[in-house]
């Protein structure tokens, strides 16, 4: 029996990723040794780093004004290193709050300088429904920062703002799954853990002329400078995580690029979000416009429909497919490397839960 794995990260990988990779624990290069167990400063592996950054540059089109940073931390460290780094304790920041994790952004970002939250969707219960429309920055923010996809629960912001700052966008769920104009951000970041690898590696592209402007001693490790000068090597990195975040990259090479990958994810997610609409037992959680197409968030109509619905999906070799607390319900986490055919899995056995329970 097939195993879909619809977790919300660590996410689904590509099955030749893994077959590769597997296999380099083993042997890498041909070397006898594992790359587990390879030194990161050897000439052995060092030309991983540089090919992965220049695989993710030429996928999003990332010009020499940026540097391409492989961290460690995951985008929580970024919620602080961000203001760190270009937020003077005098400067003011705009921060919209759609999720959980914009909000710990805020909360991190207050320690370093002024922020205004300029719009939020959350609502009485706590939940987010929604992507905030006409928003109006505050005259001289030094930049605006948005989440771009929220896990938890299933929103997306399909259209980026035409704002005069520097965008600074929290990526980690739908980075590399569609294309976005690079030029328009200050900083983007991401954890690989969702559509670039395993957990343990964090993707930092940042505007070089950004930096070194605040009024504050930045710690070491915390200093944008401090890696784009070491060239993600200052200190031992995620080396395994690297090695597989660009095997994922050339993955995506031979799936026709991001451009490529979106039509298959826009696909995938029209599909699954018509048998949700279409199906009398079964309803979505966000608004229409603002579903996210990386985490399909729908809920049974009758509550003690959602164990026996679970039941049957387990029993088919779904995994990883529940709401999360906050949410309730089941999430279908459909990452760049989740098949159609995982789709059609799930699609299948609302259908047959419908007949039986209809």
């Amino acid at each position: 029996m097939t195993t879909w794995n619809f977790s919300s990260g660590p996410a689904i990988l590509p099955k030749p990723v893994i077959e590769k990779a597997a296999a380099a624990i083993l042997d890498f290069k041909g070397s006898g040794i594992g790359v587990l167990e390879c030194s990161h400063r050897s000439k052995l592996y060092e030309p991983v780093v540089a090919s992965a950054e220049s695989r993710l540059r030429k996928l999003m089109g990332i010009s020499d004004d940026y540097a391409v940073l492989f961290l460690q931390g995951g985008a929580s460290t970024q919620f602080a290193q961000v203001p760190q780094n270009i937020l003077a304790s005098t400067d003011v920041a705009d921060y919209t709050d759609t999720g959980t994790w914009a909000s710990k952004a805020i909360k991190e970002a207050k320690l370093y300088g002024k922020v205004n939250v300029i719009a939020s969707s959350k609502e009485a219960d706590g939940t987010y429904k929604s992507i905030p429309k006409d928003l109006k920055l505050t005259p001289g923010a030094k930049y605006l920062h948005v989440t771009s996809n929220n896990t938890i629960f299933g929103t997306q912001l399909h259209a980026f703002p035409d704002v005069a700052v520097p965008l600074v966008s929290d990526m980690s769920s739908d980075i590399c799954s569609r294309v976005v104009d690079v030029s328009k951000f200050g900083v983007i970041y991401a954890g690989a853990q969702k559509n670039l690898g395993p957990s343990g590696v964090t993707v930092v592209i940042v505007r070089k002329d950004l930096l070194g402007k605040v009024d504050r001693q930045i710690p070491t490790m915390m200093d944008y400078r401090t890696h784009i000068e070491a060239g993600s090597m200052f200190n031992t990195p995620p080396a395994f995580g690297i090695f597989v975040l660009d095997l994922v990259l050339e993955w995506l090479e031979g799936a026709g690029g991001i451009a490529g990958m979106q039509k298959i994810n826009d696909a995938k997610a029209a599909k699954l979000y018509a048998e949700i609409d279409r199906n009398p037992l079964f309803a979505g959680t966000v608004a229409l416009e603002d579903r996210s197409r990386m985490n399909v968030c729908f809920v049974p109509l009758n509550k003690d429909h959602e164990e026996p619905f679970k039941k049957l999906c387990l029993g088919r070799g779904m995994v990883d497919f529940t709401g999360h607390r906050s949410v309730g319900g089941f999430r279908a986490s459909i990452y760049n490397a989740m098949p159609e055919a995982g789709i059609d899995a799930m699609i299948e056995a609302m259908r047959d839960f419908e007949k039986s329970n209809g």
